[in-house]
This record gives structure tokens, sequence and C-alpha cells, in this order.
């Protein structure tokens, strides 16, 4: 409920921001297209529903972050999650004489805070001011982004989606800053307008000692927020310090904290190499461990972490190190840690989790390679795998797929990784076509030095598999495992006993939706699958290439 909560109050506060840098954006037309959007930008914020929803959320995130603060046994914490959180505390104090400037001083004086009014006195009576909204403009973005892209990094849309958010994330900032200082400029080449009639003067220099005096006030109560967070830090490690627990680890490594941290944390203060791709959020079960010693009598799983432990079928004794507190001395051993994982980069391209994608694989392996290669110098098979290699990346990576490894002689694509599984099938066999088309090209130049034209049996099937970065030190690459694997590189080893160029799945071949009723069907057996599967059978003398010509002129 409480993550809810902190989640529900930071979105209220970014749909706020959006709206406030649209309007300010506004200046670059005019200032009164800005002023005629301010209006709209007050009937949603400054009326009593919006009022509460915005001071609310604002109250509600702070005190959850600050709860949170506390609540975490060690600040040791990974450095995105630092700047994420630093940036969070220093928002209040870098918007607190913004608020009082405009709203607090309005209400005091009902002098109208309009644009110009207020783009006078940032960008030409007080320029040091306007420099610290520029730079809290930066902050507060820079701080939801963050917030959004930890919350959505885990969607299986958000990597195709990702890209735009950042150009989106990068465009709002920089417009925003340039309709600022248009306004600016505009504002002090015009005379200062007068304050509308009605509008007592003599409150102002008064208003203006108050809002100063508020701002001060502000900066001592989130101070003393701060300072009072620390002091209860404090009297609570002094009050656990006579009950510590001892973490051992089969590694050899010893760690003692009071009761109520967590294992995730033991490792941090300890040094102990622990893998955590969602930094300790309970949302992945990378920092898992199993408890070899002493899991009696301690705390049972949360709902979150009971939830991500279902997830993974995990067994009684394994817990997610970053939700599990012991209250007694125990024996633990991290899952998926090792010492050398420790220069691996956290939030890097080679943390990225494994998640459950629709995609469409692709196995190509050439034909008779071994009798092909017989009695032929080592550096004769290399200049002739290497060709092969250039036409198999070639055809998948011009057709949108990803090279995943090359086998020996055989190779392994994955197509979908950031389109739809219809459009996958289609381009594992447009890069199928256009392998055996350039493979039959190179046999031709190479005729007078092999035996025969070099043939290829090619597997093709679609279906969910995990899919994401693994491997070891500068061997870490994007890959894909389970039952689709498999079955696509079974149906490239049933194309060699068919004698067939292609054989994909029916699955496969109705998604692309190529029509490819002119080739066989059959039924085969595959193992390790529970159920025999249909596939569609292309042979060798098939004008693949021209149907797939055909098929994409039509589309």
């Amino acid at each position: 409920m409480l993550r809810n909560a902190r989640l529900g109050s930071g979105l209220v506060m970014m749909v706020f921001i959006i709206m406030h840098f649209g309007n300010l954006s506004l200046n670059l037309i005019s200032l009164e297209a800005a002023e005629a959007g301010r209006l709209w930008f007050l009937a949603i914020w400054r009326n009593p529903v919006g009022t509460v929803a915005l001071y609310g959320a604002v109250a509600v995130h702070v005190a959850l972050v600050l709860r949170s603060l506390y609540r975490r046994r060690s600040l040791v914490m990974p450095l995105r999650e630092a700047a994420q959180v630093a940036a969070g505390l220093a928002i209040p104090l870098l918007l607190a004489l913004h608020v009082m400037g405009t709203r607090v001083f309005h209400e005091l004086t009902e002098v109208p805070d309009t644009y110009e009014f207020v783009v006078r006195v940032l960008w030409v009576t007080n320029p040091g001011v306007g420099l610290a909204q520029a730079i809290a403009l930066v902050v507060v973005w820079a701080h939801g982004c963050l917030g959004l892209h930890f919350w959505l990094r885990y969607r299986r849309w958000y990597p195709t989606a990702a890209p735009w958010f950042l150009i989106a994330a990068v465009l709002v900032p920089v417009v925003s800053l340039l309709a600022f200082a248009h306004a600016g400029q505009l504002v002090a080449l015009m005379e200062q307008q007068p304050l509308p009639d009605g509008i007592d003067q003599s409150l102002i220099p008064g208003a203006i000692e108050t809002v100063y005096m508020l701002v001060d006030v502000a900066y001592a109560f989130f101070a003393a927020l701060i300072v009072g967070l620390f002091v209860l830090r404090g009297l609570r490690s002094k009050r656990e310090r006579s009950s510590l627990v001892e973490i051992r680890y089969e590694s050899g490594q010893t760690v003692r904290l009071p009761k109520g941290h967590s294992v995730l944390e033991a490792s941090r203060v300890g040094g102990v190499p622990h893998y955590s791709v969602c930094g300790g959020r309970g949302r992945c079960s990378t920092c898992r461990i199993r408890v070899t010693k002493g899991m009696e009598g301690q705390p049972v799983a949360g709902s979150v972490e009971e939830l991500t432990l279902m997830r993974i079928n995990a067994g009684p004794d394994v817990r997610l190190a970053c939700q599990f507190r012991p209250v007694h001395d125990l024996t633990v051993m991290p899952l998926l840690a090792a010492g050398t994982e420790r220069a691996l980069p956290i939030g890097g391209r080679q943390a990225t989790p494994g998640r459950e994608q629709e995609i469409a694989v692709l196995f190509c392996d050439i034909r008779s390679f071994t009798a092909l290669a017989d009695h032929r110098l080592p550096y004769d098979i290399v200049f002739l795998l290497n060709r092969y290699f250039a036409v198999v990346g070639k055809a998948v990576e011009q057709s949108g797929g990803q090279l995943d490894k090359f086998i020996g002689d055989g190779a392994m694509a994955l197509f979908g990784l950031g389109t739809t599984k219809q459009e996958a099938c289609r381009q594992a066999l447009a890069a199928s076509a256009a392998i055996i088309a350039d493979l039959a090209h190179l046999s031709e130049e190479l005729a007078a030095e092999i035996p025969a034209p070099l043939r290829v049996a090619i597997g093709i099937h679609a279906g969910p598999a995990i899919v994401g970065a693994m491997g070891y030190g500068g061997v870490m690459g994007v890959t894909a495992i389970g039952d689709t694997v498999n079955i696509a590189s079974r149906l490239e080893s049933a194309a060699k006993e068919f004698d067939a160029s292609i054989v994909i799945s029916d699955d496969a071949a109705m998604l692309s939706g190529i029509d490819m009723s002119a080739y066989e069907t059959r039924e085969i057996a595959i193992r390790g699958s529970t159920r025999p599967h249909n596939v569609r059978v292309v042979p060798q003398d098939a004008a693949f290439a021209a149907v797939m010509v055909e098929a994409e002129t039509a589309a």
C-alpha cells in the first residue's frame, strides 16, 4: 500500500510538472499564448481539489522517502539510486522560493503572478534566483524521469518505447529553458506594466519579507526533518548494537549487523559481491539466496517476497536477500552472485535482467560440412566459414534480426526483440530466403574451390522465450533460452533429415501471414516436447527467394 502511495503521489507530481513545462514552453510562441495557457493550468491546480491533490502528493512523497531512508539499515546503495534520492531531497529546497514567491505572494497581495511578472522577477530583477529556478527545473525533471524509468523498465513494451521516452526526457527541459530565456529577453525589452487597480501596493514590501521568512522557515523545517532522521537512525543503531545478527556466507565471509538489516544490506556493508538488478525492491529474483543453516525461527516472507518466490517456484530454503531480515545467526549462499561479478556494471546492458518475450528463433547450419572441410587447409576452412558467416550475418541484420551466436558451422539468430511476433516470423523467413540466395551466389563464386554447392538447413520456430544478457566478463550478450529455442534447434536438425532447406513450425508460418500452403506439411515428434509439432518443409530445390519477393511485393 505504501509503495503504491509513493508511486501515485509521484505520478500526480509528474503530471503537474509536465503540464507546467508545457505551459512554460508556450512562451516560445508569445507571452500572451503562455498567459492563456496559464489560466487553464490554474483552473486545474489552483482550486480546492487540485490544491489538496498537489500538495498532498508532495507531502506524502517526501514523508515516504524519509520513511524509506529511516528503514534502510545501510545507506550504501548503487550510484543511480543515490542520485535519485539526493535529487528528491533537494527538490523541496530548490522549489521553496518559487512556490512562496508565486502562490503565497499572490495570496498575500492579490498581485497576479502572470508570466510577465514572474519572468521579470527571475530574469531582470533577480537573475541569480532565476538561475536557481532553472537548475531546479532540470533536477525536478531528472528525478521524475528516473522514477518513471525504475517503475517501467521491466514492462515488456518498455524497451521499444524507451528511445522515444529518452527523446522526450531530453527535449522537454531544453524546450522549457529556451522558452524561459525567450520570455526573459522579451520582458527585458518591455516597459514594466502597472499593477491592476484595487491592489494595495503598501502590502508588497511586507509580503516580500513574509515570503523570505517563510522560505527560511521551510528550509529550517526541512533541515530539522533530515537531522531528526539521522538522529533517529543513530538511536536505533545504538539500541540494536546490543543484539547483533551474524550472517555467514558459504564463500567464507562473515558480516555482523544489528537486527533489522536485510541480507542484501549485509552483503553491501561487508563488501560481499551480490547481484540485485532491481535495486533491492523485490521486483526481481537476482538477489535470491539459499539459507543453508539457521532458517528455523526466521521471519516468514512478506507479500512482495512471497509473490516473487512463487513466480520462480523457489524451494522453502530460498529467500530474497533484499526482503529477508534475519532475527538470529544464519548461513547463506547467494545463488546468482560470484566474486568476479563485482566487475559487472549494474544498470548497464550487461546487467539487463531476463524477461519473457514472444520471439522467432532461427537456426542455420551448413549441410555436410565435415566432408566439405576434409583434407582442406585450416586457413581455407576459416576463410570459407567467414564468407558463410558474412552471408548469414548480413541476411539476418538486413531483415531486422539479431545474431545471437555462431556454433561451429551453425548460427542462431533472434527476431522480434523490438517488434511484434508476426513481424518477427516474416523477418525470419526473409532472412532465410536471403541466406539461401546469397549462398547460391557464393557457391558460384567458389565453384572451383569446393566439390559441391553449399547448402544449408534452417529451422524456425516462434513462441515465448526468456531473453536477457548472459555470459561472463567481456563475453556478454543478449541471448534467449527456453522451449522455443530448443524446438527451433530440433527443426534445423529435422531439415537435415528431410534434406530440406527450411523446416518452419506451423505456428510461425501462420503468424508470418505468408502463404506457404504449397509446401508439404509434416507432423514430427521433438525430443523434450510433450506433443508432436506440425511443420512446413521447404525442399532444397524450391525457389523460396522468389516466393518471399512476391510476398513482400504483395504486402
